[in-house]
């Protein structure tokens, strides 16, 4: 158990600031402030933070923290808080550790017992999300799917019968061929793909998916995909008896009854332990019968 007192504490902090994901004029007063006074910034890439620092005069030293030297870094980081130094954790755009490094350090920092703050800002998620006009909650941010086809493959097998929204980001290089693959396993879903936000370009495109991908051939910048969660019908609901026979069926083709539960929950889209437990409650009367 660790309790922090964020205002009320002189113990040294890594501040997590959230930068602009375009428009410079959505840069905070309080980021500002913060990355002038910290005694370090720690940065995915030095080159689009040292111009974000020179456009607001910030001079503060700045060092590389990335995916390729996330732990090494993280060692260096907190050899600086013991020192009493406070650092800043910035990504290029947005809130660090959303798709960006810095998970590793944050739960290094924690059980090292320094504190650990949030500075908000701007984030593409939310953004995209209330402006999508699908359902804005739940939802589920799942990030970048893999560029592996398997493994693509079975991400969204496994999001295909939840019923939240889900958001992704994605690339432009890869984006035809990601929604694709999500009409394939998803169907033909309500979507909102949003992508350059807060700058020039901003671009909003709602439909269904197949009516975006017939129009994202020419499409540039970083995207944020929106997709409405599994909808069902009253033709998609089945009781548990009728799941039982369908155990039963499996059990008969050669299927062990664990994997036949497994298979019936999966399909229809059910708890496979409330599956699990009806089938066997309703087996053990059907013995003693």
């Amino acid at each position: 158990m660790k309790r922090q007192k964020s205002f009320l504490s002189d113990t040294p902090t890594l501040y997590l600031v959230a930068t602009p994901i375009g428009n410079l004029q959505e840069m905070t007063p309080r980021a500002i402030e913060i990355l002038n006074n910290v005694d370090v910034i720690a940065a995915e890439d030095t080159r689009n933070t040292g111009q974000l620092l020179k456009h607001f005069d910030i001079r503060t030293r700045l060092i590389t923290h990335h995916l390729f030297n996330e732990k090494q870094s993280c060692k260096g980081l907190l050899e600086l808080l013991g020192q009493g130094m406070s650092i800043a954790l910035v990504s290029d755009a947005g809130y660090p550790l959303i798709s960006d490094p810095g998970q590793i350090l944050v739960e290094t920092v924690i059980d090292a017992g320094y504190n650990v703050v949030t500075i908000n800002g701007p984030s593409a998620i939310l953004a995209a999300l209330v402006s999508s006009g699908i359902k804005a909650q739940p939802f589920t941010f799942v990030g970048f799917l893999s560029s592996k086809t398997s493994e693509f493959q079975k991400q969204l097998d496994y999001w295909k019968n939840h019923e939240e929204t889900l958001v992704f980001y994605e690339a432009p290089h890869r984006i035809e061929k990601m929604l694709k693959g999500c009409l394939e396993v998803l169907g033909d879903r309500k979507m909102c793909l949003a992508r350059e936000l807060t700058k020039k370009y901003e671009e909003y495109l709602r439909g269904t998916i197949s009516e975006v991908i017939e129009n994202v051939h020419d499409c540039k910048g970083e995207m944020v995909v929106i997709i409405e969660g599994y909808q069902k019908d009253d033709k998609d609901v089945i009781s548990l008896y009728d799941l039982a026979h369908i155990v039963d069926k499996y059990i008969e083709e050669g299927l062990s009854a664990s994997e036949a539960i497994k298979k019936t929950a999966k399909e229809h889209g059910v708890s496979k332990n409330e599956v699990y437990r009806y089938y066997f409650n309703e087996t053990e009367k059907r013995t003693l019968i």
